[in-house]
């Protein structure tokens, strides 16, 4: 338990407890860890989009709400400035803020002499649901994190190289975690260890668009279990809507906020396809690896590093998709395997406690060298 009670403002998701997303899962873990160490923690949420009676809600976090735009463009650069203008009116100990949109607002804590610590998540300028001025927009907010950030933090070693190549700042390497979890009764009629699975927003960059192709093929001999959505509708809801609707073998079931059905869909899966491509540390990718899902990913440097031997990886194509989803399928043995070592590998690098007391870590040396007079990280 920490002797001195300190103050820590987190500031860029959609609040506490939201299930909207990776930055959204971290603070349902570490809201309550600070809380437990003795820290006074306060998260800025967005009008509407907590669970108020949620039985995980621990009482001794704050909500705030604040407001702005809510739009696909807009939203984070908004709710942003209203978070950052009133955590320097309240003026906690130190802030805890996540996306480097909310670079530009830095400055405004910075004023009041709040030291910060930036979550830098993905790289944002390069994906491609983003168009030109939104790219361009996250590529000047990552310029100013690195000049007034006090701390940074990246959730893979990839990510860490890309800021030390681009912005000559580096970093604390902190992933996200996976909760290890019983065993699960099947969801709905799916038949364990038989139907193939994605879970993923839909967004071109997450191999949507030929997961749904795959899918066609997939579903003449297996199930087909799709969880997610845009959140803003398109032509990828339209073409899953679509699938689903014409086809007893493809199930949409949305975006899902229940984490034991979704536990047990990863845990029953017979293959999880994560089509993730931008990015660092997926939470998604590490919770499915909690679960014990045999993972088929998207061959980039990210999921590679996360998986490492306890998964299969392919090329962003449909006939690729199809041919190893059918592999695993129809090996049970090497679905054993993979299994095994997915747990293993979670179990040993993307525990929740060692990442919560990381970020406590980043947030103490922030607050020690803004007491030293020290200007950012080595």
């Amino acid at each position: 338990m920490a002797l001195t009670r300190r103050s820590v403002a987190i500031i860029g998701t959609r609040g506490y407890p939201s299930y909207y997303g990776g930055f959204e899962t971290l603070v349902r873990r570490l809201a309550p860890y600070l809380a437990e160490q003795g820290w006074d923690v306060s998260v800025y949420s967005r009008p509407g989009m907590t669970v108020a009676d949620d039985r995980n809600r621990d009482p001794r976090v704050v909500v705030r709400t604040t407001f702005g735009m809510e739009s696909r463009s807009l939203s984070t650069l908004t709710y942003g400035l209203t978070s950052c203008l009133d955590a320097a009116v309240r003026k906690p100990d130190v802030a805890l803020v996540m996306n480097v949109a909310n670079g530009f607002w830095l400055p405004a804590l910075k004023a009041r002499g709040i030291p910060t610590v930036v979550n830098v998540d993905g790289i944002e300028w390069e994906r491609a649901k983003w168009g030109r001025r939104a790219k361009a927009v996250f590529r000047a907010g990552a310029k100013l994190t690195a000049r007034h950030a006090d701390r940074l933090v990246m959730d893979s070693h990839a990510i860490r190289r890309r800021w030390e190549q681009d912005f000559e700042r580096s970093g604390d390497f902190i992933p996200y975690g996976g909760d290890p979890v019983d065993v699960l009764p099947p969801v709905d009629d799916l038949s364990p260890q038989k139907y193939v699975l994605m879970v993923a927003r839909f967004v071109p960059e997450n191999t949507v668009h030929e997961f749904i192709t795959a899918a066609e093929e997939l579903s003449i001999h297996h199930d087909v279990v799709i969880v997610g959505s845009s959140g803003y509708g398109g032509e990828l809801e339209d073409r899953v809507r679509a699938l689903a609707a014409s086809n007893d073998r493809v199930k949409w079931m949305g975006h899902l906020s229940d984490d034991a059905k979704l536990f047990s869909l990863w845990q029953n899966a017979g293959a999880y396809f994560h089509g993730h491509s931008v990015g660092g540390t997926n939470p998604a990718l590490v919770q499915a690896m909690a679960c014990r899902a045999p993972i088929i990913a998207r061959d980039t440097v990210y999921n590679r590093e996360v998986l490492g031997n306890a998964g299969r990886f392919v090329e962003p194509q449909p006939a690729a998709i199809v041919s190893a989803v059918r592999d695993v399928l129809t090996d049970r043995a090497g679905q054993m395997l993979m299994r095994d070592r997915s747990f293993q590998r979670a179990c040993e690098y993307y525990a929740w406690g060692d990442v919560c007391e990381s970020y406590e870590r980043s947030m103490l040396a922030a607050l020690s060298a803004d007491r030293l007079g020290i200007a950012g990280q080595e």
